[in-house]
């Protein structure tokens, strides 16, 4: 029986992990990656040249970065790799990519797909200026150019991942004006029995947070955003939240780094004909899988923050499971008892997932909230007013529908960094639920081409 041929999209925790578990099945995949090396978003290499130590970069995951990086050197000859490779369609059977301009269309028996993730947005009044950067990119400057975003940084939004790149600033020498949560601390404590699944985790978590304090950041919780000050000549200029107590607080500062957890990207999931389901805890549409990555389209399996967010560690297990699923299922022999313990660690995992939801919650209200001369889509320009208008007086309560009368979500990003928010706002706007509102349906290319892109020649 000829071997199945395998591609893998994403080298990043998951993909590498798919990747070493068909390497040792004797399998030689294909491995696309959008980058130029591995690792992802959150183990992402420095670039030749730079010396920064790996504990600089990492913090307290040094030793799993460290970890996954030697086994993709290890890998590296014995896989088809593709760096520099945009995976930007799935047809029947076949993934297309784009590299400098080439198209290709890469045949396949198998797809693993590991894409990762994005930062989730909500708007505020102001955050087109220059000077504001979702998290995610906050991380790559300080990663991928060993800069940072301003010389004195806010940090708004909620999550794990808002706490982290906050100490990672303060400890590259950024001077951190503060970190400004959304979610309550009374939200926090509730979930601990939850996070308390991970004690390792959870301790991390809280030396991180106090090592922050201890530094002299100001942290304040609970707080509504209200507007961040700028202009179109110098940026940002400042920040202003109300705070818990209900009273105006105002910070100077130079930049802000904005994020509210991460949202998968499921385009290419979307464009192989898998279906979603709506998940009321995280307000969002996520593919249908089962418990070891297998989607509803025969042949194509779903890992990592592509799918589910667990952290890194997560999506390490989730890719070996995906693997063994396409193993299992192009009917090799597979380690039954490695699953079954890779299964009840993913399990542990999902109950801390679903205890730092409930610890750090979308702020899905804010939407009903935001001036209509908020810019909701920074791509297209599209004010939230606009998107209420189109909303109420042209019946426009299916996001798609909106998305075609008011051009929210067709820029270059394609709705990932508004279309969360601009389901909310056409929800609260309709009093319809956000279930019935829908999802930003995917199209090929997931991210624009060049005009110059030209066919592989055979």
């Amino acid at each position: 029986m000829a071997d199945p041929r395998v591609i893998i999209v994403g080298a990043g925790p998951a993909g590498v992990r798919a990747a070493e578990v068909l390497v040792a099945a004797g399998l030689r995949p294909v491995l696309v990656n959008e980058g130029p090396r591995d690792g992802g978003q959150i183990y992402r290499r420095q670039p030749d040249g730079f010396r920064r130590p790996p504990s600089a970069l990492y913090g307290t995951e040094t030793a799993r970065a460290e970890a996954l990086h030697s086994t993709f050197d290890a890998l590296k000859d014995k896989i088809d790799y593709r760096p520099n490779h945009l995976a930007w369609n799935v047809t029947a059977g076949a993934l297309h990519t784009v590299s400098d301009g080439v198209a290709d269309e890469i045949p396949f028996d198998r797809l693993i797909v590991a894409s990762g993730a994005t930062d989730r947005l909500m708007p505020v009044k102001g955050w087109e200026h220059a000077g504001v950067y979702s998290l995610g990119a906050a991380q790559i400057a300080l990663k991928a150019q060993a800069c940072a975003i301003g010389r004195r940084v806010v940090f708004l939004g909620t999550g794990p991942l808002l706490q982290l790149v906050a100490s990672q600033y303060r400890k590259a020498g950024v001077d951190v004006v503060a970190l400004l949560d959304t979610s309550p601390l009374s939200a926090q404590i509730r979930t601990l029995p939850k996070l308390a699944a991970r004690p390792d985790v959870l301790l991390k978590g809280v030396r991180l947070v106090a090592g922050l304090m201890l530094s002299g950041v100001p942290i304040h919780r609970g707080v509504t955003p209200v507007e961040i000050q700028g202009d179109s000549e110098t940026g940002v200029s400042g920040v202003t939240v109300r705070l818990a107590s209900g009273a105006l607080r105002h910070f100077d500062c130079d930049a802000v780094g904005l994020g509210y957890h991460l949202r998968p990207e499921t385009q290419l999931a979307d464009l192989a004909r898998c279906s979603f389901s709506f998940d009321p805890q995280t307000r969002q549409f996520r593919p249908d899988i089962d418990v070891d990555g297998r989607s509803t389209t025969p042949g194509v399996y779903l890992a990592g923050d592509g799918v589910l967010t667990q952290g890194a560690d997560g999506a390490e297990i989730a890719g070996k499971l995906a693997a063994y699923a396409a193993l299992a299922d192009a009917g090799r022999t597979v380690p039954q008892a490695e699953i079954a313990r890779l299964r009840a660690e993913r399990a542990t995992m999902e109950r801390f997932r679903i205890g730092l939801v409930d610890a750090y919650p979308w702020p899905h209200d804010l939407a009903a909230g935001l001036p209509d001369e908020t810019v909701l889509c920074r791509c297209e320009g599209v004010l939230v007013g606009e998107v209420r208008d189109t909303a109420l007086a042209k019946g426009a309560s299916e996001i798609n529908r909106a998305k075609a009368l008011s051009r929210v979500g067709m820029g270059r990003c394609q709705g990932r960094y508004c279309g969360h928010a601009a389901a909310e706002v056409v929800a609260a706007a309709t009093g319809a639920s956000l279930e019935s509102v829908g999802r930003l349906r995917s199209q090929a290319p997931v991210k624009p081409l060049a005009i110059r892109t030209r066919k592989a020649v055979p």
